[in-house]
């Protein structure tokens, strides 16, 4: 029996349907598969009748899990008219038929050689989009590297990083735990300050899923470290080998609406389609060489023997954030859940952060401005070309231009362009005088 048939009553659609086949299939393991185990005609048509038994399940009341399966067996006994919602390699998950040709998206991460059909991907979306509503949830992808935590080879780690050998926490029990060495991996991991309260407050709200570009066995050692117990994510860990796309990820391999899908990653460009459901997050730099991997040439927080604040640091304004745009979903009218779109709300809230700002940039390099001016109208700013009384805060590096000189006579903030990208970092505005230019003396 595999791992994921310990899913919860009340999980999600991946949770429910590995379960189901690891129950009902017999799987030895999340490797296993029905197509191998029919290797002759004989085989095949066992594996068949075992189908159609199936249906014979008793539902059980109050349970997402019984409803998910028995959504999934209410088509007719008869082969021929099934509508082949998914297959195991070349057989119909159904009926057992043998298919010509591949449709539809692979979740292999359910379980190995699982395909469904679009219809049936779309079916399993809308019945488990009600169930959640209904317990006041939404979906929340994460992101493993440089979001929840960091981790290097042990042949990386430099000399001033050497007496984290010395530190490094027990693996027999990581939930007390945030450094680890993997020796089979010759890897260490660190945890980010705040994970494991964040993960616990967040589970509360979202149905949660771990999407990483790193390989599998990557993934699920990790999954490991954040959920010993296996009470967050289960069966939902992507990793690089699932997705549709290389170098991208995206949400069609994800068993939920994209209406109530919120992202948390630290790369923008990783997710080109679903910008709107992203929420970008401040990159967690624990090693040396994750400094060196993005051009920084400073030391690490483990270099200088420091770390972020537990209790003000990125997860923790983060996790603000998420509870600020679970409570504006899930306001006190709840007769329209169905037709809500928390990329709107998520829109909504940020654009809160700089509202009542009248921004004018000085002496940006043309390539970085766009962006720049399209960050600050998100955060709800106001940008101007030309400098009028209503300007609050001028933009920009270098203190002699005409417009820097001018917010120094008229008392205005006279700001570096970071303060405007701490602030979408940490969805709150920032302290201008952290981010001042000096005036010449």
């Amino acid at each position: 029996m595999s791992a994921v048939a310990d899913s919860p009553v009340h999980s999600s659609s991946s949770d429910d349907f590995a379960a189901f086949l690891d129950t009902e299939l017999g799987a030895s393991s999340p490797d296993s598969s029905p197509v191998k185990e029919a290797e002759n005609e004989d085989e095949l048509e066992s594996v068949r009748i075992k189908r159609r038994k199936i249906e014979s399940i008793e539902e059980t009341e109050g349970s997402t899990s019984e409803g998910i399966i028995k959504q999934n067996l209410e088509a007719s006994v008869d082969v021929d008219v099934c509508a082949h919602p998914g297959s195991f390699g070349s057989m119909c998950i159904r009926c057992g038929q043998k298919l010509d040709g591949e449709s539809g998206v692979t979740f292999g991460y359910i379980h190995k050689g699982l395909r469904l059909h679009d219809e049936e991907i779309s079916r399993l979306r809308n019945t488990d989009m009600k169930s959640l509503l209904c317990r006041r949830k939404l979906y929340f992808v994460l992101d493993l590297d440089h979001t929840l935590l960091n981790s290097t080879h042990l042949s990386h780690l430099s000399p001033e990083e050497s007496h984290l050998f010395n530190r490094t926490d027990s693996l027999q029990d990581v939930s007390k735990g945030s450094l680890f060495k993997l020796e089979h991996m010759h890897m260490m991991t660190k945890l980010r300050p705040f994970v494991r309260s964040f993960l616990k407050e967040a589970s509360e709200m979202f149905e949660m899923y771990i999407y990483t570009m790193g390989d599998r066995p990557y993934a699920l050692e990790m999954a490991k470290l954040l959920d010993p117990r296996g009470e967050y994510f289960n069966a939902k860990v992507i990793s690089r080998d699932d997705g549709t796309q290389k170098h991208q990820k995206g949400l069609d391999v994800v068993l939920g609406q994209e209406s109530a899908v919120l992202i948390l990653d630290d790369t923008e460009h990783a997710w080109m389609k679903h910008k709107d459901n992203l929420i970008l997050m401040e990159r967690y730099h624990f090693f040396a060489s994750s400094c060196r991997q993005f051009g920084f040439n400073c030391k690490s927080l483990a270099e200088l023997g420091n770390d972020e604040d537990e209790t003000d640091g990125a997860l923790a304004k983060i996790l603000k954030v998420l509870k600020k745009v679970h409570c504006k979903f899930f306001d006190k009218r709840q007769e329209d859940l169905v037709d809500r779109d928390v990329r709107q709300v998520l829109s909504s809230v940020r654009s809160e952060v700089l509202g009542g700002c009248v921004i004018v940039f000085s002496r940006i390099f043309h390539g970085a401005l766009p962006s720049l001016r399209k960050m600050a109208e998100q955060l709800g700013a106001t940008c101007l070309t030309e400098l009028d009384p209503s300007v609050t805060h001028v933009v920009g590096t270098d203190v002699g231009t005409e417009k820097s000189r001018w917010a120094v006579k008229e008392n205005k903030f006279l700001v570096h362009p970071r303060w405007i990208e701490a602030a979408n970092f940490f969805w709150e505005k920032q302290p201008e005088e952290n981010f001042i230019i000096k005036t010449k003396q």
